[in-house]
């Protein structure tokens, strides 16, 4: 038998009900009302149609920090048709990446991302949700964790050992010219990324076709991702597409897609020894993919997840790395006394008799401070990758709405002289062990130092970069002197920003490597 409850209808317990839930309604309209109410951040007023694009100039990331200085460290522009809102602080930016970061965790679009990025099927630009948690955990077991990144340390210390070499070889000749630096640290670290990712070298001997082709891509990929596309913000000019940039785009996907296709057809073709694996990461997730380990829909990786991926690794690895190795070494140059300790401390800690390698670089704390220094002052990435609010919330007092963009000064946060003492001065001693800063890191937990960003979106290859950009940096500081051409002082060496997606020297980095180790140093098994 069922039984019956009985029901208190009595007065009081009607009152108390209606009681209840008129508060939870007049706390829930009334919050959501006291928004709406609130008043939006503050900002220059933009022009017609365009908004606030054409007063950003060149050097995006310094005028909008002079522009914290006038409206203070929360702004609000409008770019074309767009909402955006700038995070010019260590504090707002900690409120929209550590206390709201959820609901700022998935990216914009972009036409970047639609044609080249296999429409959002990356970790880059693809929307937050289960597939990119899946994708996300397979480059974070697969490629940056700690055993991974020890797996295919041979590579990046090879590849040191091979830039090495060659810029002893071509100083050793009488009458040497200078070196581009950037670009022969490009070589090194790319190539170090592409054996790790796809088992090939980028730049290889002359006759490889294939790798010819895959350098042209990679360094087209990142010319064109550089480019400012109005379409993106001016929807009535999208189907124009005035700049040319989404035909680029196409095209070079297609390239970069029929590419991929073969060497992935060459790779399932290989006959693998029983019980040999493939270490690189594309031999990972074809192995994965084979196994089905991801049964889940929301889980499945298929070959162009694997694509989408390799595209990231090489857009976001490559030019980054190489720009903040170039700063790294320019202010070595510049401070011929910080160049001196850190040249002594490597001698005491590697010798003289070999290259250093990365089971060194724990020991090495004054160089970890130069490069955390160097971090703070040329970040690769000046400005954090777009984020967009999936609803309304409030920051600072300031109501943000939904669909707002949110964009992060990384570059002027660690200017700010409220958090860094004498910000301009390129001053490594300041992260050292009884240092004004010697606990705070670059890995997303110190909002006043974040160039690999924080929360959620925060660079899944932070752990790779940090690694590469050590072991190169290191390496070069170890093994050479370095001199500039002559006419050119230390204290004259041009400083200057140019300003795309990435922070580069205006003027690239040439100068005279000076061996300085034992002649054995240099030679390679």
């Amino acid at each position: 038998m069922m039984e019956l409850v009985a029901i208190d209808l009595s007065l009081p317990v009607l009152f108390g009900t209606l009681a209840l839930c008129l508060t939870v309604s007049y706390v829930l309209f009334f919050r959501a009302g006291k928004a709406r109410g609130l008043p939006l951040p503050p900002g220059p007023r933009g022009w017609p149609v365009l908004g606030n694009l054409p007063q950003l100039g060149g050097k995006t990331h310094q005028m909008l920090h002079e522009m914290t200085k006038v409206y203070g460290p929360l702004i609000r522009l409008r770019f074309g048709s767009n909402d955006v809102v700038v995070a010019g602080s260590a504090s707002v930016a900690e409120r929209f990446l550590r206390v709201h970061d959820a609901i700022f965790s998935s990216r914009p679009p972009s036409s970047g991302a639609e044609h080249m990025a296999y429409n959002y099927r990356d970790i880059v630009f693809g929307p937050y949700g289960p597939r990119w948690r899946a994708m996300r955990k397979v480059c974070a077991v697969n490629l940056f964790s700690a055993r991974a990144l020890d797996d295919v340390r041979v590579f990046r210390e090879r590849e040191a050992a091979l830039m090495v070499r060659s810029l002893a070889e071509a100083s050793a000749n009488p009458g040497a010219q200078p070196v581009f630096l950037g670009k022969e640290v490009n070589v090194c670290t790319t190539n170090a990324l592409s054996r790790a990712a796809v088992g090939r070298r980028v730049f290889a001997a002359a006759g490889e076709a294939s790798a010819r082709e895959f350098k042209e891509i990679v360094l087209e990929v990142i010319q064109v991702g550089g480019v400012l596309n109005v379409g993106d913000f001016v929807p009535a000019l999208r189907w124009l597409d005035p700049q040319g940039v989404v035909g680029k785009l196409k095209k070079l996907h297609r390239r970069f897609d029929d590419m991929m296709n073969g060497i992935i057809a060459e790779r399932r073709a290989r006959v693998m020894p029983a019980g040999d694996k493939d270490k690189d990461l594309l031999g990972l997730l074809l192995s994965m993919v084979q196994e089905q380990q991801f049964a889940g829909e929301d889980d499945k990786i298929s070959d162009t997840e694997i694509k989408a991926l390799i595209l990231n690794l090489f857009v976001a690895g490559t030019d980054t790395t190489s720009t903040i190795v170039e700063w790294v070494l320019a202010e070595m140059v510049r401070h011929p006394d910080i160049l001196k300790q850190a040249q002594e401390e490597m001698d005491a800690v590697v010798g003289r008799d070999r290259l250093l390698s990365e089971a060194d670089l724990t020991r090495l704390t004054f160089f970890d401070a130069v490069i955390r220094e160097t971090f703070r002052l040329h970040p690769s990435t000046p400005l954090s990758l777009p984020r967009v609010a999936s609803e309304e919330c409030v920051v600072d007092g300031y109501r943000i709405p939904k669909g707002t963009e949110l964009l992060v000064n990384v570059w002027g946060i660690a200017r700010d002289p409220a958090l860094w003492p004498d910000p301009l001065e390129f001053r490594p001693a300041r992260f050292l062990p009884g240092g004004t800063h010697a606990d705070v890191h670059v890995k997303g937990n110190d909002f006043g130092l974040i160039p690999f960003g924080a929360g959620r979106r925060i660079c899944a290859g932070l752990s790779w970069g940090l690694r590469m950009v050590t072991m190169t940096a290191a390496t070069l500081v170890h093994a050479f002197d370095w001199e500039l051409p002559a006419g050119q002082t230390p204290d004259k060496l041009n400083m200057e920003e140019a300003f795309s997606l990435l922070l580069q020297r205006a003027e690239p980095l040439v100068v005279h490597p000076v061996s300085r180790l034992h002649p054995s140093a240099y030679e390679i098994a």
